[in-house]
């Protein structure tokens, strides 16, 4: 491409904050290969992709639009050579005119099959929607992502080896068992890529999968797949152990609902607390602004429980809010505390959270006595919370004393990924993943 065909691309999420735009001159790119000009040739698993055949009247589920961002070009599906399953075909107009990459981003992935789901029913599922959050930007958390990856040259591996018009198909593989979470946040990482990306689930988010299986795939520009690649796998990986973790614990602790807490990755909290909700937990406070929380230190300060709730009480009723109010109880004294207040006051609170009464044991039992003494002390006046010592070996026993809810940190802070990889060769992958048991 010549110098009138160099591109300037703005990440509308980043320059919202820092009005900063990325000139790209694509002459910095390596050329495709051509008998006139020379240059790289495309590599041989390109050139197969770019051949296959199509099977024109059909369409791949496009990526759900982000605002600023253009609609993504009509799809047509392949038909793969080993699976029964539809893959993706190049679209008409190669990746170099279709949307320019900036030179800042870049990076590669792979293909197969599974029992793939149409878009409608996809659709039909209601994909689990993050929480609501007044200030939380989740496009500009992509921007960082990806932003932080590239630096300030971009992915200069994918500029040296791949020519900027070969396409490519990547295969999502899951390298582990575990429950999938962040489908609808890779599909906005894509489309905040590349927008001409066509991208296909072959599960949905909050769906059990098993070590070696393929969920999904991604076709389109080589060099877009593998700029999002990195960024997409971390989110997942991520929220996919929340949401594992999350089910086995949600499962193990019924009647009870499981609570994530606030103690969350920085600057990821909506994405953890996601994880929470597609894994079947509830989610607790978001901050410090939807919710009351009277904890140890607010009532050290305050000069006791009764104290703290009485101020509590006359703040909201000063400020005209409505919030819910939970207040922190170490022993059974101080549940009596708070139970004594309400009994005698008009209050807001609604949650009792029982901190710290499950009670390790030598043998690596608990004694969960003290809980179950507090739960029957509220008999059901107000919600309550067991806090403290909780792990998927004690949540089932914690759960059998009656309490409403069961806050557990591990969930988010003590997180183990979830082995994903996203790959071009995908029976490379598979036989490599077989050798080292992870697939």
């Amino acid at each position: 491409m010549d110098e009138e065909g160099a591109a300037q691309i703005t990440c509308p999420a980043l320059a919202q904050r820092a009005a900063v735009t990325h000139p790209i001159h694509c002459s910095d790119a390596p050329r495709a290969h051509n008998k006139k000009g020379g240059g790289v040739p495309p590599s041989p698993l390109a050139s197969r992709v770019s051949q296959l055949p199509t099977l024109p009247g059909r369409r791949l589920r496009a990526m759900p639009a982000i605002p600023t961002a253009p609609a993504p070009g009509p799809a047509r599906i392949l038909l793969a050579r080993h699976s029964r399953l539809p893959v993706f075909s190049p679209s008409p107009s190669p990746c170099s005119s279709h949307h320019q990459l900036p030179t800042h981003l870049l990076r590669l992935p792979l293909r197969h099959r599974a029992a793939a789901m149409s878009a409608e029913a996809r659709a039909s599922e209601s994909p689990v929607a993050p929480p609501a959050h007044p200030t939380y930007d989740l496009k500009a958390v992509i921007a960082l992502a990806l932003s932080e990856d590239a630096g300030d040259r971009g992915d200069v591996s994918c500029l040296a080896t791949i020519p900027s018009d070969v396409e490519a198909e990547a295969t999502f593989i899951a390298k582990a068992d575990g429950v999938i979470a962040g489908i609808s946040l890779a599909d906005m990482i894509f489309n905040q890529v590349d927008p001409s990306l066509k991208v296909q689930w072959f599960e949905s988010d909050g769906n059990f999968v098993h070590k070696g299986f393929q969920f999904g795939k991604v076709h389109g520009c080589a060099r877009s797949i593998i700029v999002a690649e990195r960024v997409v796998l971390n989110f997942m990986q991520r929220m996919s152990g929340i949401a594992t973790l999350t089910k086995a614990m949600s499962d193990a602790a019924r009647p009870a609902c499981i609570l994530e807490t606030r103690k969350t990755a920085p600057g990821l909290r909506l994405v953890d607390k996601w994880a929470v909700l597609i894994g079947g937990g509830k989610n607790h406070r978001l901050g410090l602004f939807d919710m009351v929380m009277i904890k140890d230190n607010h009532i050290s300060v305050a000069g006791g429980i009764a104290n703290a709730m009485r101020s509590v009480d006359q703040f909201l009723e000063k400020e005209k809010l409505a919030l819910p109010v939970e207040v922190e109880t170490r022993t059974i004294e101080e549940v009596k505390d708070v139970l004594k207040y309400a009994a005698e006051n008009k209050t807001s609170l609604t949650r009792i959270m029982l901190d710290n009464m499950v009670v390790p044991l030598p043998n690596g039992d608990v004694d969960v006595s003290m809980l179950k003494d507090a739960v029957q002390l509220i008999n059901g006046k107000f919600e309550t919370e067991a806090s403290g010592n909780v792990t998927i070996d004690t949540v089932k026993k914690i759960g059998e004393t009656g309490v409403t809810y069961i806050s557990s940190g591990a969930l988010t802070h003590s997180v183990k990924a979830l082995d994903i990889s996203l790959k071009i060769d995908t029976e490379l992958a598979l036989q490599v993943g077989r050798r080292t048991n992870r697939a």
